[in-house]
């Protein structure tokens, strides 16, 4: 299938699509890093190194309006991946009209970083709403001081681990309509809500205000970054979390509040049984229990994804890359799902919840929803790891690693190259050594056997056949289980660490700068928003 096969659409057919809220995904095919650094407000990024095993789970409907852009190092990656979404059964797939060039020189507006829609909505809220926050040094005074002060840390449970206020406690986002009064029963208690910037200390604080929680609630300003940019200490591997059970009395008071706060944003209230009816022609319809991932592996309702509310809040894009989609929330209290809700709609997004939280007896699927993959193009032979350990005693193999490039640094088997998938080619001719024979690997083998097909291609259409390709059974996790060497470090990188981009706010060695430019660069969302015009955001 050549390229022609695949239709132009220009950036202003594109900005009225958004406008309109017609479904549209929007994506940049580019790694993670290159993405960040700048792209439209509504672009997801799904990499071309990662279509196969992401696709159908992301964007499910094969017919769904795509739109493609993204080129590296002067090579246009939107028609090659224009060509994989062809083959995995998408019927109506475009290419951006001179691409992410095109959108600039058209006057599209560009954003940096990553969660961009959740971030500028979180700075939207603060800017209407005067969401009421702490200096650190404020807070850290009222923390040592003992005063009648909670600290809640609104991030995932691992963020938290890694670094924290002092004296704070885990309670990630869309926990804390349900579980605050369990932290804070004296109503004259003081709650602050912190996270590592600003994005979800704001939202949860919001969330409290919104609920009309009696205590007096205020956002860490800046989160963690803010507590280090003020020469503050933060703790690390702290593991205070909410009590698990919430009385009767606060989960009753919660749920009432929740309620009242998704019906004033417009959520839409549905019987469970009826969801299925959401799937009309032309309609994407997400799934998601926001519940804990623990609770969520426990029993959920089948056919539902997890994706914790505070998270899902934060990342939008990521979970849902379908613009105009419609989502369907679900919790088994009716605060979750409600006040997550609240938020999904204040953005733009078309969100149902059960009209009655589901019973326990409807939480009967206990594995995640199986992801399918396609079939992959070329079979190649797989080697076992003992069998790769005697090779790698002799010249004559390469291994070359797809896994992410943080898992790389990690542990990899010793001598192998880091290489991103997409990048195959061209570190081929230019930096790993030619070899007779070249062992494909990841962690699970998953992408490594598509890896391993795209290289088997290659070698074929250059006539080199007795170049042997293989693929490591079980990639490396069976390496690592069958006890074999590991070696740690960036040793043999054969292509950039483009695959992640490098949060200011996260980790604990992120210099003063970065952290201030981030910062700066969030202050100026609100304005951006203003610029592009296609966000849809609606402040209650």
């Amino acid at each position: 299938m050549t390229t022609a096969a695949f239709p132009l659409v220009s950036f202003s057919a594109v900005r009225e699509r958004l406008i309109a809220r017609e479904e549209t995904a929007l994506l940049d095919v580019r790694e993670e890093d290159p993405f960040a650094q700048e792209h439209p407000l509504w672009a997801a990024n799904l990499p071309l190194s990662k279509i196969e095993i992401e696709a159908w789970r992301r964007i499910p409907r094969l017919d769904t309006f795509i739109v493609l852009y993204g080129a590296h190092d002067g090579v246009d990656l939107a028609p090659l991946a224009a060509q994989t979404f062809a083959a995995l059964g998408y019927t109506n797939v475009h290419l951006i009209e001179g691409g992410l060039e095109g959108w600039r020189a058209a006057g599209g507006e560009l954003f940096r970083d990553v969660n961009v829609p959740s971030k500028s909505f979180g700075e939207l809220v603060e800017h209407e709403r005067h969401t009421p926050s702490l200096s650190a040094p404020e807070v850290q005074a009222l923390v040592e001081a003992k005063a009648n002060v909670v600290v809640l840390d609104a991030r995932r449970f691992d963020e938290y681990q890694t670094m924290s206020i002092p004296s704070a406690t885990s309670v990630p986002g869309a926990e804390l309509v349900l579980r605050v009064r369990e932290l804070a029963p004296d109503p004259a208690t003081q709650v602050i809500v912190n996270c590592a910037g600003r994005t979800r200390s704001i939202i949860g604080t919001q969330s409290l205000v919104n609920a009309g929680i009696p205590n007096p609630v205020a956002a860490l300003r800046n989160g963690t970054i803010g507590w280090k940019l003020a020469g503050q200490v933060l703790d690390h591997g702290a593991d205070r979390q909410a009590p698990a059970a919430v009385s009767d009395a606060h989960r009753a008071q919660a749920e009432a509040d929740a309620r009242r706060v998704a019906d004033k944003a417009g959520v839409s209230r549905i019987p469970l049984d009826a969801v299925q009816t959401l799937e009309a022609p032309g309609r994407t319809v997400y799934r998601f229990d926001v519940r804990t991932p623990e609770e969520y592996a426990a029993g959920h309702l089948p056919g539902f994804a997890s994706a914790p509310g505070g998270q899902l809040v934060q990342e939008t894009d990521h979970q849902v890359p379908v613009r105009g989609a419609r989502i369907v929330l679900a919790d088994d209290d009716g605060v979750r799902a409600s006040m997550s809700a609240s938020w999904l709609a204040q953005m733009g997004w078309e969100v149902y919840v059960p009209d009655t939280a589901p019973s326990a007896s409807a939480f009967t699927e206990k594995a995640a929803p199986s992801p399918a993959y396609p079939r992959v193009a070329a079979t190649v032979g797989e080697i076992a790891p003992s069998a790769l350990a005697e090779l790698l005693k002799q010249p004559g193999t390469a291994v070359l690693d797809v896994t992410t490039s943080a898992n790389y640094v990690k542990r990899h088997i010793p001598g192998a190259w880091y290489v991103i998938r997409a990048q195959l080619a061209g570190a081929i001719d230019a930096v790993i050594p030619a070899s007779q024979r070249y062992v494909l690997t990841c962690g699970s083998s998953l992408l490594a056997r598509y890896a391993a097909a795209d290289l088997r291609a290659l070698f074929d259409a250059r006539g080199q056949r007795d170049v042997e390709v293989l693929l490591l059974a079980g990639g490396n996790a069976a390496w690592f289980a069958a006890g074999l060497e590991a070696e740690t470090g960036e040793t043999r990188l054969a292509t950039a660490r483009t695959d992640r981009y490098r949060r200011p706010y996260e980790g604990t060695d992120a210099p003063a700068e970065a952290m201030q430019a981030y910062l700066d660069w969030e202050y100026g969302l609100v304005a951006q928003l203003g610029r592009d015009g296609t966000h849809h955001f609606k402040v209650i």
